[in-house]
């Protein structure tokens, strides 16, 4: 039994997301049949720090300009490309948040193409973009819509020919982190066990697991936890934070399997050194059946993420703080 699982809800969402593939298909297929020089990836908060993985995808295999965005700061610094051919994508599970809602409207004033992913059809971000993606209501997170947008993306232009192979074991997903959940449990209620006083994480990560950190970091341990933390990317590890570091400080790693894991490795040989309390938490750990070897470091993100979300529930109850309570964020007027 996991706690705080819902195993048909979340198997429900996740079909919900990979079903998606045919309109996601059929939309890409359309704008690059029109054309466009620029894509960006648009995003307030956690959804900002979700596009970095697929950012970072396009950067090692694509010269197409793809860049991920904060939705606030776009609409006051702008973008010198953005334009007609431009393709602007959006997330947000509620389909409400304001920052995203004012920046769909800023990229279309300037003739971009905007696409959304969210859970609910008759959301102001819905009904505001050019064409809105729709999975089951709280489904989280977007990388499964996210790696098949970009793997199609990049398929159409000859810089990604096993798309249609990972798009085909994507199927399996519901299934396949189930898995995850399960055999992240106990593992999820020791470290929560052993944490449950600490105030303080040192967060580690790299490559396509940089963004979720940050948003573990910030969106979980901040602001759903009220903890102190400290995120630093793992190229980055040896230039400020790292002084931050003591016997008792309680690090998290998140190691993945793309071409960085040596840069991860590194930093946590280091912070092994120092501090005798380490947690690695890595995807190599996970059988993931029916996925191919080749694919498995585009998944990390999501990996980590129904990992972790095992770790939360536990937090949530062995330090006795709802995972739903805020003081500040939608409470105050800001």
């Amino acid at each position: 039994m996991m706690l705080g699982f819902d195993e048909p809800e979340f198997v429900s969402q996740v079909a919900s997301a990979v079903a998606l593939r045919p309109e996601i298909e059929e939309l890409v297929d359309r704008l690059a049949d029109r054309g466009f020089d620029q894509l960006l990836l648009v995003g307030a908060g956690g959804t900002y720090a979700q596009m970095w993985p697929y950012e970072h995808l396009a950067r090692r295999l694509s010269t197409l300009d793809v860049r991920a965005a904060i939705a606030a700061e776009l609409i006051v610094s702008g973008d010198a490309r953005l334009g007609e051919r431009t393709v602007a994508v959006f997330t947000s599970v509620s389909g409400t948040t304001d920052d995203s809602v004012r920046a769909i409207e800023y990229c279309r004033s300037k003739g971009a193409y905007t696409i959304a992913f969210t859970g609910h059809a008759d959301s102001p971000i819905a009904e505001k973009v050019d064409a809105a993606l729709v999975s089951k209501p709280k489904t989280w997170p977007f990388d499964m819509q996210l790696l098949l947008f970009t793997g199609r993306l990049l398929a159409r232009r000859g810089e990604f020919d096993g798309y249609g192979k990972l798009a085909d074991e994507l199927a399996g997903l519901p299934g396949i982190l189930v898995e995850v959940a399960r055999q992240a449990e106990p593992v999820a209620a020791a470290f929560a066990e052993a944490h449950k006083d600490a105030d303080y994480h040192f967060l580690i990560g790299g490559g396509n697991l940089w963004g979720f950190t940050y948003l573990y970091s910030m969106c979980i341990l901040e602001e759903m936890q009220w903890l102190r933390t400290t995120r630093v990317h793992s190229a980055e590890f040896f230039h400020g934070s790292l002084e931050l570091l003591e016997e008792d400080t309680s690090v998290i790693v998140f190691q993945g399997e793309d071409e960085t894991r040596p840069l991860t490795d590194r930093a946590e040989a280091f912070a092994r050194r120092v501090s005798k309390d380490v947690t690695v938490f890595d995807t190599r750990d996970y059988p993931l059946t029916g996925i191919s070897s080749e694919f498995r470091g585009l998944l990390a993100p999501l990996v980590l993420d129904t990992v972790m979300s095992r770790v939360s529930k536990h937090l949530e109850r062995v330090r006795d703080h709802s995972l739903d309570l805020r003081r500040y964020y939608r409470v105050m007027d800001y």
